[in-house]
């Protein structure tokens, strides 16, 4: 889950301190409000906390979704769920990286009539969380390997999925048609949600994301983005003998990023009114300082709210690299080549605050003591796919920080709160 913004201000820190710290002294026990509320149903908050714990225990970055799959099926079967609702896609044979296990997706029957909803999270993590070993202190949950991310991204969505399915199944509470999703592959370009259909989920009228930080933020948006390929062609020659027979296709890239830098093209991007981000991410070149470097790959992106925007960010990022290509040759005029490919990672997306999931989250939220704050983000996440294969989803936290690298940490309390919250989304 990337960086994102809020739609309004924040409150202060000092502000932010006093209200987490009442909401800690409020909701930490098993005895919090919503708990003892008589029209909300109630959670065993301490199969919940080992729920999150069982799967931040348990390998699995993108790709190799397998384990923590069996362990969630597993659960569901233990709580009494008959296999045959339980199934799996094949997404995994649609993505560019091969993994070893599709989307794993749960189709409750309503026990009531009324629209079915969807809760879903993805159940990959990034590298830096593989070797983890959660540790609680307190109300923080972090990696007790100290060269480990914690995996709370988004371990603890499928926990609050999860729990909700199995409180459900073991309370036998009344609901509507349910579909739970656990996607695949969410790290490396929402493949999960990205090759997922809504006939294959049963069609839900009201999705729900669990994927974020805040408990209280509701991301009803965020950004598009699209990768870039490009590989550069030089010509090699001795460095020593003879390197003005050559083209450097370093000399080349080094010339084309310059030239994003100069005129505003890369990083944060600013023109007139309209804004975007880019990023050259990585380069490959070279096999010794004796030798014009004869080929480079970069990978690079662009981000943008607006796709006109964007667009123009990625022909900038074209022009130049050509460019480059034709002012660097060799004592006879031979130049390099270039070549570009393309691939929308996911397309911009914003729902409106009165969409039915929007109003039935904030809903959610406040009947347990929480005031909803609207977000729109800065980054892709599973929902961007969702809303453009025809399922508007508002995304919610459960308590992850930091995430993506060693200072990781889950906030129990969030993590609980977003449990009772996607309980009463799935049976109100």
């Amino acid at each position: 889950m990337p960086y994102s913004t809020s739609t309004k201000k924040k409150p202060s820190r000092l502000a932010n301190q006093k209200k987490i710290t009442a909401q800690k002294n409020l909701k930490s026990s098993s005895k919090c409000r919503a708990q003892a509320s008589p029209n909300i149903p109630k959670i065993d908050i301490t199969k919940a906390q080992k729920t999150v714990l069982d799967l931040l225990k348990i390998p699995g970055i993108s790709g190799q979704e397998k384990q923590i799959a069996e362990l969630i099926c597993k659960k569901l079967i233990d709580a009494g769920c008959p296999k045959s609702l339980i199934s799996f896609d094949q997404a995994h044979k649609k993505t560019p990286l091969q993994g070893n296990c599709g989307n794993l997706i749960v189709k409750l029957p309503g026990t009531r009539r009324g629209p079915r909803r969807l809760l879903m999270a993805h159940m990959d993590t990034v590298p830096v969380c593989e070797g983890t070993r959660p540790v609680v202190k307190g109300n923080i949950v972090k990696s007790g390997n100290p060269m480990t991310g914690l995996g709370a991204d988004d371990r603890s969505g499928c926990g609050v999925v999860l729990t909700t399915a199995l409180e459900i199944l073991r309370q036998k509470i009344d609901h509507p048609p349910l579909t739970f999703f656990f996607a695949i592959q969410e790290e490396v370009g929402l493949w999960g949600a990205r090759t997922v259909k809504a006939s294959d989920l049963g069609k839900p009228k009201l999705a729900f994301n669990f994927d974020g930080g805040d408990v209280d933020k509701l991301t009803i948006g965020a950004t598009g983005g699209e990768r870039l390929d490009i590989t550069i062609e030089g010509i090699p020659s001795h460095a020593g003998v003879a390197p003005e027979q050559g083209v450097s296709a370093i000399a080349v890239a080094s010339l084309a990023i310059a030239s994003l830098h100069q005129e505003g093209w890369h990083g944060l991007v600013q023109k007139g009114s309209k804004r975007g981000t880019s990023n050259i991410g990585v380069i490959n070149s070279g096999a010794a300082t004796n030798v014009v470097a004869e080929r480079a790959t970069i990978r690079a992106e662009a981000r943008g709210h607006d796709p006109g925007f964007r667009n123009k960010i990625v022909r900038a990022i074209e022009k130049a690299f050509d460019k480059a290509a034709q002012s660097v040759r060799s004592s006879t005029g031979r130049r390099g080549t270039i070549s570009i490919t393309k691939r929308l990672d996911y397309e911009a997306f914003r729902i409106p605050q009165t969409d039915l999931s929007v109003v039935t989250a904030r809903k959610a939220l406040e009947s347990i003591g929480y005031k909803p704050y609207y977000d729109v983000s800065n980054g892709g996440l599973d929902a961007n796919w969702m809303a453009a294969n025809g399922i508007p989803t508002v995304t919610l936290g459960c308590g992850q920080h930091a995430i993506h690298t060693t200072n990781e940490w889950l906030d129990l309390t969030a993590y609980k709160a977003a449990c009772h919250a996607a309980l009463i989304l799935a049976t109100s």
